[in-house]
C-alpha cells in the first residue's frame, strides 16, 4: 500500500486516539471479554467472523475485506508481532476500511503513523491487545513500577500479554502516558540477546516467553524451538514441553512439538494451558496446534 508521506500529518491524532481506544473497548465488550486481561487475538477476529490464515508471504500482514473477511499473516515473522499484526489488521476491519496490505519496509516501520488510517489500526491494535486498566493490574500484583521497571520486567509484561518487548515500551510512553519518551528510548537500547541472556544466565539464541505466577491469561501461545520459562516447580502434562533446567527465577522448558499441555504449580495455585504451534506454521490460525492442517 503507497502511503503519502509528509512532516506534519493532517489528521488530530489525539481525537483518533481516542476513536481507537473507544473501538477497544466495544469490540472486547462485543466479543464478551473483561477489560483487563490478556486475550487471544485470533480467537477474537474469529469470535468477530473473521478468518485468520498465516502464510509463508513477506509482508507483516494484509486485510481483506470479503464474504467472509480474512487476514493474512506473515508466518516469517516473530510470534508477537504476528498477534500484533492482527490485532492492526482487524482495526482496518472494524473502521471498515478496504483491503489493504501492509508491506515490510524500512520507511514505514520508522515512519507508521503519517497515515490516519495505518495510525488509527495500530493504536486499535494497542488498546485491545494492552487495555490500560489491564497494564495498570500488571505492574501493581507485582509490586512493579512502569517508570522505574527494568527491562527484564518490561519483558515480563509484554509477554503477559503476547506483545514484542519494543511494542510494549511504544504504547506505554505514546499512548498511555505510563512512562516517559526518554525511559523508553533508554530501555529500547537493550536487545532481545541482551534481555534473554539477563533473564537466562546464559547467551541463547531461541525466543524466549517468560510467565510467572502473577501472569493473568489463561493460555500461553508458543511454537516448537521457543524457550518459555515458568513458575518455580512448574509440573506440565504432555509431552510437548521438554524440561531443560531450573533457575532461581523459574522452571525452563523448550517447545519440541506440536500439541496443548497444561502447566501447574504450586499445588494447582497457578496453572495455564501451553498451546504449541509448529515453527513458522502455514494455514488457519485455529488449526495451529494440531499436526495437520484441515485446511490443506
Amino acid at each position: 500500500m503507497d502511503l503519502m508521506r509528509t512532516n506534519k500529518p493532517s489528521f488530530n491524532r489525539r481525537a483518533l486516539a481516542t476513536q481507537a481506544m473507544q473501538a477497544a473497548i466495544a469490540t472486547r465488550a462485543k466479543a464478551k471479554l473483561d477489560q483487563h486481561g490478556p486475550i487471544c487475538i485470533y480467537g477474537l477476529s474469529e469470535t468477530l467472523g473473521v478468518t485468520v490464515r498465516f502464510n509463508n508471504i513477506n509482508m507483516e500482514g494484509m486485510y481483506q475485506r470479503a464474504a467472509p473477511p480474512r487476514i493474512h499473516l506473515s508466518a516469517r515473522r516473530p510470534l508477537p508481532r504476528r498477534a500484533y499484526n492482527c490485532a492492526h489488521e482487524l482495526g482496518h476491519h472494524i473502521f471498515g476500511h478496504g483491503s489493504s496490505i501492509d508491506e515490510l519496509r524500512e520507511d514505514a516501520k520508522e515512519n507508521p503513523w503519517e497515515d490516519p488510517k495505518e495510525f488509527l489500526a495500530d493504536t486499535f491494535a494497542g488498546f485491545t491487545l494492552m487495555p490500560t486498566m489491564g497494564l495498570r493490574r500488571a505492574f501493581a500484583t507485582r509490586g512493579w513500577k512502569p517508570e522505574t521497571a527494568t527491562a527484564a520486567q518490561m519483558f515480563t509484561i509484554a509477554c503477559d500479554f503476547g506483545v514484542g518487548y519494543g511494542t510494549l515500551l511504544t504504547h506505554l510512553s505514546a499512548s498511555v502516558n505510563m512512562i516517559s519518551r526518554a525511559r523508553a528510548t533508554a530501555l529500547q537500547r537493550v536487545t532481545p540477546k541482551a534481555l534473554r541472556a539477563d533473564i537466562l544466565g546464559a547467551l541463547t539464541p531461541e525466543p524466549l516467553i517468560v510467565a510467572d505466577r502473577h501472569r493473568a491469561g489463561p493460555t500461553l501461545d508458543v511454537e516448537v524451538k521457543m524457550l518459555l520459562l515458568l513458575p518455580p516447580g512448574t509440573e506440565m502434562t504432555g509431552a510437548s514441553l521438554a524440561y531443560e533446567r531450573d533457575l532461581a527465577n523459574g522452571r525452563l522448558f523448550r517447545a519440541v512439538r506440536p500439541g496443548i499441555v497444561q502447566a501447574s504449580a504450586d499445588s494447582g495455585a497457578w496453572a495455564a494451558f501451553v498451546r504449541i504451534a509448529p515453527e513458522a506454521y502455514v494455514g488457519l490460525a485455529q488449526y495451529r496446534h494440531l499436526e495437520d492442517d484441515p485446511d490443506e
